[in-house]
Formats: C-alpha cells, sequence, structure tokens
C-alpha cells in the first residue's frame, strides 16, 4: 500500500488539497484509491456548511494525477504537469458526501493516451456503494 506521504511526493496537490490518503493497488492501467478527508469541517471545497457530491470530480481527476505519477516514478522520471480539459459522462448518485461514514474508495483506469493527452474513466464508491462516475480528460505538459 502506498500512503499519503508517497501520493504528497507524486502530485502537485499538497497539504489539505491532496484528496487521496491510499493507494490500495494500481499497474499500468488501473488504480485504487481510498481517502477518509471527505467528513472533515476544514475540507478546502467545503461551501455551505456541506462537502457537494460534485467535488468527486477533483477526487477523480487527482486519481489520474497519482496514477500518472506512479507510472512515470516507475520509468525512471516525474509527470508532466496536467490541466484537465473535459469531464465527460458524469453521473452523480448522491448531492453531498460529507455526511457518510467510512472511507471513500476509487478506481480510476485509462482509456486512451498520447504524448500531451489521457483520458480516464473513474468511479468512486461509499460502502460498495456507487456514488459517482464519468471520464475525465487531461492535457499533458500545460503549466501547472
Amino acid at each position: 500500500m502506498i500512503d499519503r506521504d508517497e501520493i504528497l511526493a507524486l502530485i502537485p496537490h499538497q497539504g489539505a488539497m491532496c484528496l487521496w490518503d491510499e493507494v490500495v493497488d494500481w499497474d499500468g492501467q488501473c488504480i485504487r484509491l481510498r481517502a477518509h478527508n471527505h467528513c472533515d469541517p476544514a475540507h478546502p471545497l467545503r461551501s455551505g456548511d456541506m462537502l457537494r457530491a460534485i467535488h468527486l470530480c477533483e477526487y477523480g481527476a487527482q486519481a489520474m494525477a497519482v496514477h500518472g505519477g506512479l507510472r512515470a516514478r516507475e520509468s525512471g522520471g516525474a509527470a508532466k504537469p496536467g490541466m484537465l480539459v473535459a469531464l465527460r459522462g458524469v453521473q452523480l448518485q448522491v448531492a453531498r458526501i460529507d455526511d457518510l461514514p467510512g472511507a471513500l474508495e476509487c478506481e480510476a483506469r485509462v482509456l486512451m493516451e498520447g504524448g500531451d493527452s489521457q483520458q480516464y474513466e473513474f468511479r468512486i464508491h461509499h460502502a460498495g456503494t456507487l456514488l459517482a462516475e464519468g471520464r475525465a480528460a487531461v492535457m499533458l505538459g500545460a503549466p501547472s
């Protein structure tokens, strides 16, 4: 298992903006992660005294970043900075997530990639129930 300190070394998101606490498993095409921070009243994405489910898209995008960092490290390099440019097919099954006890879990999988872009699909669950799913596209090499 890969812990939060190792995740922080892989991605540009630092402090509370690093949303994932641990990598449960990963390979060249897929990553599984877990987070426990969604109930934190000081969560940086929280507004109006709640954390809305739409923010699961940021969790999905950061799963991509962690996976890219792990893949780059494995090949002896560092991940190129990226910019989220599109979300597609996003389905949210709840309105908020800050009232869910226990961990959030994500699986993200590479769908397509080229030298300067990637597309992933992501699914985020809580206690075995699907909360959100969708696809995200990132342009690589963009200034961070």
